[in-house]
């Protein structure tokens, strides 16, 4: 796995990623299609929610739909707008996502792709890995962001507006 993503980081930094018109990334579909070579969906025994996978996954003990969490961390975990492997991001309310979204980041390929996991992601209740999320935010930010359809084998069509990442606390020495 250490191997594949460092490939796939490599591959990425040397091709780059540029913006192009409108402030949106030029991010060529054959690297995109190489950065999710390793994304798949499984089937858990008991269907999963995004809140109680991630919560697991990330040892971020909040509660609460998936919405409230960037709220719930304020002063109790740092918040920022640039990822980290392990950390959580926090998707808004939308129209499309009523109770929000989170997922747990796996990897970062560059400062405009990460990796996540997460579950419950237009599916019933199944866990996607490794799916390559896309930072389409005009300043680089992190604020609006496109997901990977494994399924498809394509990036989704939607754009999500973001909160930022939440980051698990370190374990004392």
């Amino acid at each position: 796995m250490r191997a594949l993503l460092a490939t796939l980081v490599g591959t990425l930094v040397l091709t780059g990623c540029a913006p192009e018109q409108g402030g949106r990334p030029a991010f060529p579909g054959s690297e995109l299609q190489q950065a999710a070579a390793s994304a798949r969906i499984r089937t858990p025994s008991q269907p999963l929610q995004c809140v109680p996978f991630a919560r697991r996954m990330s040892g971020i003990e909040i509660r609460g739909d998936a919405w409230t969490w960037w709220r719930a961390a304020a002063g109790r975990y740092s918040r920022r707008q640039q990822p980290m492997a392990g950390s959580v991001l926090v998707l808004g309310r939308s129209r499309q996502l009523r109770g929000g979204h989170i997922a747990v980041v796996e990897a970062v390929l560059n400062d405009r792709v990460i990796l996540v996991s997460h579950a419950n992601w237009l599916n019933r209740g199944r866990v996607h890995e490794n799916t390559p999320v896309l930072d389409v935010s005009p300043g680089n930010d992190w604020s609006l962001v496109r997901i990977w359809y494994t399924p498809g084998r394509t990036l989704g069509s939607r754009s999500y507006p973001a909160k930022g990442f939440i980051y698990p606390k370190r374990p004392s020495a």
